[in-house]
C-alpha cells in the first residue's frame, strides 16, 4: 500500500537571513539574522537607534532592504511586497489615526482596504472590536475623544481585523499607564497561538512577561536571541544571594567556609539596625540558599534574611549590549567606552 505523505511543515511566520540596510555611509543594521516560528510571541529589543524600527519597516515591506533576505510567511517581501503584505499587520510606534471617524466606521474602512471580503467585514470588526474591548465601551465614540489607552486598542484592532498571520507591533505601550499596559498584555496574551507576534518595547517587565522569546539588537546586530533561562545561562552565569546577618564580611566568610569553593563575596554593608547586609555570587547551576542557612544556623548567627536574586530581563539586557560594545571596541586601542552601570535588584 502506498504510504501516507505526512503534511508540509509550515514555513516560519518570519524569516531573516543576513538582513542589511545602509542609510549612506550609515548601517542601520548589519547582517541580521533570526526566525520566528507560527504562533510564537517574540520581544525584540534594543536601546535607542539600535536598528528595530528599521528591521520591522523591512519585514512590513515599507522600507527595502540593501541587502539580504526577508520572508513572511515564505514570501520574500523584497520581490513579492503585495503578497507578503496580506499576511502581516503592523501598528507603528505613533500610529496615525483619524480624530473624526468613529471607531466602528474607521474599522470597517480599514477592513475593506484590506481586502477583507464584504459579506465578512461586520464579523470580523465586531471581533476585533470584542478581542481589544471596544465592543461594548467605544464602539460609537469618535476616535479623538479616547484616551491614549483606547487609541492604542483601537490600532491593535486595526492590526488584526484581516485576520494575518504575523502581527508587528512596533512601542504598542509606549505612554500608558500601568492598568493601561496591563490590559494591553492580556491582549497580546490572547494572540499567542493564534497569530505570530513579534514586539518592540522598552518596558522591559512586559517583554519578559508577554513573550516566548527575547532578541536584543544592538549597533544593528542581534546580539542575543533566545528565552529567560538560555540568556541567564549565556550572559549571567553567576546568580547574586542577598544576605542580611549580625556577621561581619570576614566573619561571614569564616562561617560560610565549608559551603564551597565557588561562593565570591561581592559586597558587605552595615544597616542601621546592626546587621549586615552581604552581597555573594555563585554559579547559576548552584542552589545555595539551604546550605547557607544551615552554616549560619550551625554558629547560631541572627539572621533577616536569605535571598537568592534571579536576574530578570532588564540585567540580560544590560549584559547583553555591554558585551556587544566591549566586543566592537576592542580592536581600537586606546579606546575605552564608560562602564554601565549594573542595575540594582
Amino acid at each position: 500500500m502506498p504510504k501516507e505523505s505526512s503534511p508540509a511543515t509550515p514555513p516560519p511566520a518570519i524569516e531573516v537571513v543576513g538582513l542589511t540596510k545602509r542609510f549612506g555611509r550609515v548601517k542601520a543594521i548589519d547582517g541580521v539574522s533570526f526566525r520566528v516560528e507560527p504562533g510564537q510571541v517574540v520581544g525584540f529589543l534594543g536601546p535607542n537607534g539600535a536598528g528595530k524600527s528599521t528591521t520591522m519597516r523591512i519585514l512590513c515591506g515599507l522600507l527595502p532592504a540593501s541587502s539580504g533576505i526577508a520572508k513572511i510567511c515564505g514570501i520574500p517581501v523584497a520581490s513579492n511586497p503585495y503578497e507578503s503584505k496580506r499576511h502581516v499587520g503592523y501598528m507603528p510606534e505613533h500610529n496615525p489615526l483619524p480624530e473624526d471617524m468613529r471607531v466602528v466606521e474607521y474599522l470597517r474602512y480599514r477592513a475593506r482596504l484590506k481586502e477583507v471580503p464584504m459579506r465578512k467585514v461586520k464579523a470580523r470588526v465586531d471581533e476585533a472590536m470584542e478581542i481589544c474591548d471596544l465592543q461594548r465601551k467605544a464602539r460609537r465614540k469618535v476616535i479623538g475623544s479616547l484616551s491614549k489607552g483606547y487609541r492604542q486598542r483601537v490600532g491593535i484592532a486595526d492590526t488584526i481585523v484581516a485576520e494575518p498571520e504575523v502581527i508587528v507591533m512596533d512601542e504598542p505601550t509606549i505612554g500608558l499607564d500601568p492598568h493601561q499596559i496591563l490590559s494591553i498584555r492580556n491582549l497580546i496574551d490572547s494572540l499567542r497561538g493564534r497569530m505570530s507576534v513579534i514586539i518592540s518595547s522598552h518596558i522591559l517587565p512586559e517583554i519578559e512577561k508577554s513573550c516566548d522569546r527575547v532578541i536584543i539588537i544592538n549597533q544593528g546586530r542581534i546580539v542575543a536571541n533566545g528565552n529567560s533561562s538560555s540568556l541567564r545561562k549565556e550572559f549571567l552565569p553567576q546568580t547574586t544571594y542577598r544576605v542580611r546577618v549580625n556577621l561581619t564580611q570576614m566573619a561571614l566568610k569564616k562561617a560560610l567556609a565549608d559551603v564551597g569553593p565557588d561562593l565570591t563575596f561581592q559586597s558587605a554593608e552595615e544597616r542601621e539596625d546592626g546587621f549586615w547586609e552581604h552581597r555573594l555570587l555563585a554559579p547559576s547551576e548552584l542552589f545555595l540558599t539551604e546550605p547557607i542557612l544551615e552554616a549560619l544556623q550551625r554558629i547560631d548567627a541572627r539572621i533577616r534574611e536569605i535571598a537568592r536574586l534571579q536576574p530578570n530581563l532588564e540585567d540580560i539586557f544590560m549584559a547583553a549590549t555591554r558585551r556587544s560594545w566591549d566586543e566592537t571596541a576592542a580592536p581600537f586601542k586606546g579606546h575605552t567606552r564608560p562602564a554601565m552601570p549594573m542595575p540594582k535588584h
